[in-house]
């Protein structure tokens, strides 16, 4: 075991404070990093002021971050696929009982012996796990992904987390060339599932409650934009689309869009309202829609993503900042007050 400086929470109203913090030290199979750049996710947020004690209570200290880039400084004995000075990356997920039918089908963000980055059982020094506003980490190589080397690192941190939500359902629900794809929501889930239904070939039409959003939603690749709240806009487009990614968390009308899906479409939902939404089962049954949930992706599909954002250069739109700030980002986070993600240079803890 060996000692890290870290950023932590000693209670649900408690602000993140420097801390020191305990890492294992690396087996055969284990790859230690330096950790460049963290994400800032909003469920850090929830998890770090226990907004989830219902589901999963948080245990303190706890040190949050999913989103994590950085640089190989150690290598076990067995490891194959990594040396030192390699940029990697670690996501959501850090370990996973390998034997599930999930995690036989490369999905083991389904497997419920899943070891979460944070706030998870640490089966080996008790307690739970501890993320990634931390100098380093050791995790098993099986968890560890290759960062293509054009990325921007700040900008690629998130992918980990907002990517993948995007990429994966996109991914399983044929978004192609030639598909019409809705995007409900502008912000860090939807920014990203704009670049990538772009770079698919789709036809990209987001949906926003403000009106001010046009520009930047065409900047992201967005082809048309359609204020939700202007019911002609939303009638135009009634009955078209293949697919819609619904980003938004915040309590909204689904039936609204379900109207808008053709024969066979499909809406998933990413983003996660804390109260039910009311269904029309005719909206669903007159078109055989479907409306769905998806959460991460597996292991390979997120190595498949990195790889896709390395060929068509796609990373996250970030606002970069020193880890004395993440206080800040936390009350910003609460006011949308971030275009789109916040990246962390963890650089900046080493003054601590």
């Amino acid at each position: 075991m060996y000692n890290a400086k870290a950023y932590s929470a000693a209670s649900a109203t408690s602000p993140l404070a420097s801390a020191t913090i305990p890492r294992r030290d690396s087996t055969e199979r284990d790859v230690q990093l330096e950790i460049l750049f963290c994400g800032i996710c909003h469920s850090d947020l929830h998890q770090v002021r226990n907004e989830w004690r219902d589901v999963m209570p948080t245990v303190y200290p706890c040190v949050p971050g999913h989103e994590i880039v950085g640089r190989v400084t150690r290598v076990g004995s067995a490891v194959t696929r990594y040396k030192a000075d390699d940029l990697v990356a670690v996501g959501c997920m850090v370990d996973s009982d390998r034997t599930c039918h999930h995690c036989r089908e490369d999905l083991e963000q389904f497997c419920p012996n899943m070891t979460l980055t944070y706030n998870s059982p640490d089966k080996y020094l008790g307690g739970v796990t501890y993320g990634g506003y931390s100098e380093s980490i050791v995790v098993d190589e099986h968890f560890v992904l290759r960062v293509p080397s054009n990325l921007d690192l700040a900008g690629a941190a998130p992918l980990l987390c907002a990517g993948i939500t995007t990429y994966s359902p996109m991914r399983h629900w044929g978004v192609n060339n030639g598909k019409k794809v809705g995007v409900v929501g502008l912000g860090g889930l939807g920014h990203m599932g704009v670049k990538f239904a772009h770079a698919f070939g789709a036809h990209v039409v987001v949906f926003t409650t403000s009106p001010g959003k046009k520009e930047a939603a065409l900047g992201l690749g967005a082809d048309e934009v359609v204020v939700s709240r202007n019911a002609d806009e939303m009638k135009k487009h009634t009955g078209s689309f293949d697919f819609i990614l619904d980003a938004v968390s915040a309590d909204h009308d689904i039936n609204a869009y379900l109207n808008l899906l053709r024969r066979d479409g499909n809406i998933t939902l990413v983003g996660a309202p804390a109260k039910p939404l009311g269904v029309s089962a005719f909206g669903l049954i007159m078109g055989r829609r479907s409306l769905a949930g998806s959460a991460i992706g597996g292991i390979a599909q997120t190595q498949e993503m990195f790889d896709f954002c390395g060929a068509h250069n796609i990373t996250a739109d970030v606002e970069v900042i020193p880890i004395q700030r993440v206080n800040e980002a936390y009350e910003r986070l609460l006011k949308s007050d971030v275009r789109y993600r916040f990246s962390i240079d963890m650089a900046s803890l080493k003054s601590e």
